[in-house]
C-alpha cells in the first residue's frame, strides 16, 4: 500500500488536510481510529452532551491526580470519529485574538503573525453573513450567527453594557472585546464538522482511501527518514508507506504519543519503556496548555429555560418537533449561546477572561440538567500561565497516556479565576439579568471572600476542552516542528493540529485547528508542487 500522504487523524486538521491535497491528485490514505460519523446525536447542534460520554466516539481520557485542583482526576472527552473533536465539540467558533498569533510569530514562529493566518480563517470560511476584510464565503466551513435570541440571553448582553462592557456581534470581527452571542459552525440546524464540510465533497475520490477503526501504531523510518505508518484495524496490522511526506494530526493527546511510540522524544521516557531513540526531542509532550472554567448556577424565577424544556415531555416533544420541521429551537444552537471577552482588572492589556452563557445547568458539563428553572454562566480564563504535559505509560500503543495538566500550579491563574467569578457576579446582580434571578445555586453565598472562592475553584473547576500545544512550533532547536510544521530531525514527517500551538488562543481552539489545516496544506503543497514542476522543467 504506496500513497504519496498519509494523514494520521481525522478530526478538525486531518480533514482539511485531505480536502486540500486530494484536490491536488495526490493519492492520500486518512487514518482514524474512530468510526464513520453516522452517530445521529453528532449531526444535532445540541447532541454533543449525549456524545460526550459515549465512547463510541469518544476516547474518553481522565488525567492524573492533580494537586491544583485538590488531587481531582479530570475527564477529558475528545473526539474519535471522522471530524475529531468538531463532531462533538460545542460548535463556538472563535478565532482568538490577533496578539495571539502575533506573540507566536514574536515567539519564532515566523509566518504566523495575525496579518499572516487571517487569510487561512477567510479561506476556510462560507460565513452566512457575507464576505468582508475578516470573513469569507467560498471555504466549505460553514460559519452561522444563532437564529433567534433568548430572553435570558439578551438580559445578560444588556447587563454586560450596564456595567460599561461594549455589545460585541461579531467577536471574529475587527475586535474580540465585548459581549454578545456566539456564531456556531451549523448549517441548516445540523452541525457543520470537518468531515461533513471538508471531508464528505471528496470521499468518493479515487485518489482517496478513508481507513476507520484503524489506530496508528507508529511512524516507520528507513535511513532516518519516516517512510510510512503501522496501524492495527480490528485485528490485522498494516504497514502502508508514504512516497512524499506522513503528517499527524491526531490531536494534543494521541500526537506526542504517537511520537514516543516511534522513538520521537525525551530519551529518559523512551528508555523507561524500553523504546529505541530515533530523535531526542524532550519537549514532546511538554507545554500542555488547556483552559479552566468555573461555573456560576443560578436558579430562574421564570420556567424558560433548557431545563424546563427537558424536563417537561409536552415541551420536550415540541422542541423536538420544532427541530424536525424547521431545523430550529433549542435543538439547533447547542448549549452556549452567548458570551463574552473581557478584563478581569482595569490595568489588564487585552482582554484575560471569557464568558459562556447557557440557559440550562446541571451539576457538571455533559450531566443531567437539574430539575428546577436554572440557568450557567461560566467564567474562563484565556491565558493560563499553568504548563502540564502528556507522556506514554506503556509501550502499548492501547495504553493511554499519562495527562498531568497542573492546573493552577501558578498563582497568576487562580488571581484571573477569582477576578472572573466576581466580574460574573456583578453581572448577575446587575439588571435586567438580576430580575430573573432567584438565587446563587452555585457557588452560593457561603462562598464569599477570596479566600472561599478559591477553595470552590480548586474543588470545582473544570476544563473547557482545548488542550493543546504538547509539540510546539518554534525556530529554536528545543522546538518539536519548526515554522513549516516539519519534525526536527525528522524528514518526511509532518504535525498539523492543536499539538503544535506554541501558546492556547483567546478562546474555543476549533477555529485555530482549522486554520493550521489550511495553513499546513498550502506549506505541504507549496514544497511538492514545485518540485513536480522543477522536474517537469
Amino acid at each position: 500500500m504506496q500513497y504519496d500522504f498519509i494523514i494520521v487523524g481525522a478530526g478538525s486538521a486531518g480533514c482539511v488536510l485531505t480536502r486540500r491535497l486530494v484536490e491536488q491528485q495526490f493519492s492520500v490514505l486518512l487514518l482514524e481510529a474512530g468510526p464513520k460519523d453516522s452517530h445521529p446525536w453528532i449531526h444535532v447542534p445540541i447532541g454533543y452532551g449525549k456524545t460526550m460520554f459515549d465512547y463510541r466516539v469518544n476516547w474518553g481520557y481522565t488525567t492524573e491526580s492533580d494537586p491544583g485542583i485538590n488531587s481531582r482526576r479530570m475527564y477529558w472527552p475528545r473526539g474519535k470519529v471522522l471530524g475529531g473533536s468538531s463532531s462533538i465539540n460545542g460548535l463556538i467558533y472563535v478565532r482568538g485574538q490577533p496578539e495571539d498569533y502575533n506573540a507566536w510569530a514574536r515567539a519564532g514562529c515566523t509566518g504566523w503573525a495575525y496579518h499572516d493566518v487571517l487569510p487561512y480563517f477567510r479561506k476556510a470560511e462560507n460565513h452566512i453573513r457575507g464576505a468582508d476584510a475578516y470573513h469569507g464565503v467560498s471555504g466549505p466551513l460553514t460559519v452561522s450567527d444563532i437564529g433567534e435570541s433568548h430572553p435570558l440571553c439578551d438580559a445578560f448582553i444588556e447587563s454586560g453594557q450596564a456595567v460599561g462592557i461594549p455589545r460585541n456581534d461579531d467577536f471574529n470581527g475587527a475586535s474580540q472585546e465585548g459581549i454578545g452571542y456566539f456564531q456556531l459552525t451549523t448549517r441548516n440546524g445540523y452541525r457543520c464538522s470537518t468531515a461533513r464540510a471538508y471531508l464528505k465533497p471528496v470521499q468518493g475520490r479515487t485518489n482517496l482511501t478513508i481507513a476507520t477503526g484503524a489506530q496508528c501504531l507508529n511512524v516507520e523510518l528507513e535511513n532516518g527518514r519516516v517512510t510510512g505508518v503501522r496501524y492495527r484495524q480490528r485485528d490485522t496490522i498494516y504497514t502502508a508507506r508514504a512516497a512524499r511526506e506522513v503528517i499527524v494530526a491526531a490531536g494534543a493527546i494521541n500526537t506526542p504519543q504517537i511520537l514516543e511510540l516511534s522513538g520521537i522524544g525525551p530519551k529518559a521516557k523512551l528508555s523507561e519503556h524500553c523504546i529505541t531513540l530515533v530523535r531526542q526531542s524532550d519537549a514532546v509532550g511538554e507545554n500542555l496548555r488547556d483552559h479552566l472554567q468555573t461555573r456560576l448556577i443560578y436558579r430562574c424565577t421564570d420556567r424558560i429555560t433548557t431545563n424546563d424544556d427537558l424536563n417537561n415531555p409536552l415541551r420536550k416533544l415540541r422542541i423536538g418537533l420544532r427541530y424536525i420541521t424547521s431545523r430550529s429551537g433549542p435543538l439547533a444552537v447547542g448549549i452556549n449561546q452567548a458570551g463574552g471577552f473581557m478584563h478581569s482588572r482595569p490595568d489588564v492589556a487585552r482582554p484575560d477572561i471569557q464568558f459562556h452563557f447557557g440557559t440550562l445547568s446541571s451539576d457538571s458539563p455533559g450531566s443531567p440538567v437539574h430539575r428546577f428553572p436554572g440557568f450557567t454562566l461560566s467564567a474562563c480564563q484565556l491565558h493560563p500561565r499553568s504548563t502540564g504535559s502528556v507522556h506514554i505509560q506503556s509501550p502499548d500503543p492501547e495504553r493511554y497516556p499519562a495527562i498531568h495538566p497542573n492546573y493552577l500550579s501558578n498563582d497568576h491563574d487562580i488571581d484571573v479565576l477569582v477576578d472572573g467569578l466576581k466580574l460574573a457576579r456583578r453581572l448577575a446582580i446587575t439588571e435586567p439579568l438580576s430580575r430573573y434571578i432567584v438565587e446563587e445555586y452555585a457557588p452560593g453565598p457561603h462562598h464569599m471572600s477570596d479566600d472561599s472562592l478559591r477553595d470552590f475553584i480548586r474543588d470545582d473547576a473544570t476544563t473547557i476542552f482545548h488542550p493543546c500545544g504538547t509539540c510546539r512550533m518554534g525556530s529554536d532547536q528545543d522546538s518539536v516542528v519548526d515554522p513549516e510544521l516539519r519534525v526536527r530531525g525528522v524528514p518526511g514527517l509532518r504535525l498539523a493540529d492543536a499539538s503544535i500551538m506554541p501558546d492556547i488562543p483567546s478562546g474555543n481552539t476549533n477555529a485555530p485547528v482549522v486554520m493550521i489545516g489550511e495553513k499546513a496544506a498550502d506549506l505541504i503543497l507549496d514544497a511538492h508542487l514545485a518540485k513536480a514542476t522543477s522536474r517537469v522543467a
